[in-house]
């Protein structure tokens, strides 16, 4: 059968949405390896990971029931949810790509002042204290102030890496917000093509 019928469009959509659900187990595993090799003890930061994997999990269950059993409803609601969260990933990630030093010095500094134990994390895995300057009376980690050593400041350190994981974010957002919106495209046209094994008279 060419690749317009009703089996090769069913047989992508299956392909896709197994791809996304490799990839929500991935971002669980990544959580669940960083917590447990000491990398990362902000729950809240490996919350929002996980979170996001269980998220992106349900939808690519939702669209695989979907498309192996040609159910409308859900892969009505499975289009919808698709396109919401293109237009949120999209928007997300061209917003990584546009942002200059002074805004991601910014982003970074909030990020650094509302998150206590990413805070210790940095601190300890670069060997620094403080964001732009130590205050002697804070809680700095790094193996450089328990060896009676100067400290350097964690800002240029961070903002050496900052650039490139942006980018790299970035455009791995914008690479998925592609798979979404096709996606999207595979669904409306699975949704209205008659199975050739089904009822000729049964609804689409």
């Amino acid at each position: 059968m060419v690749c317009g019928g009703f089996a090769c469009s069913k047989n992508c959509l299956c392909a896709l949405n197994l791809l996304y659900t490799l990839v929500s187990l991935l971002l669980i595993g990544i959580a669940a390896w960083g917590i447990g090799f000491g990398l990362i003890s902000s729950l809240r930061v490996v919350g929002v990971v996980i979170a996001v994997g269980i998220f992106l999990f349900l939808i690519a269950l939702v669209g695989l029931i979907g498309a192996v059993k040609h159910h409308q409803v859900l892969l009505f609601f499975y289009m919808i949810i698709l396109l919401l969260v293109f237009i949120v990933q999209f928007s997300v990630s061209c917003a990584c790509l546009a942002l200059n030093q002074d805004q991601q010095g910014q982003l970074l500094e909030v990020g650094w002042n509302n998150t206590a134990s990413a805070r210790n994390d940095i601190q300890r895995n670069l060997n620094c204290c403080g964001f732009r300057s130590f205050n002697p009376n804070d809680t700095c980690l790094a193996s450089c102030i328990k060896s009676s050593q100067q400290c350097p400041p964690c800002a240029p350190i961070i903002g050496e890496y900052a650039g490139e994981v942006l980018r790299f974010v970035g455009g791995i957002g914008l690479f998925f917000s592609f798979t979404e919106i096709l996606g999207v495209w595979l669904t409306y046209r699975y949704r209205n093509q008659k199975d050739p094994r089904a009822n000729p008279s049964a609804f689409l």
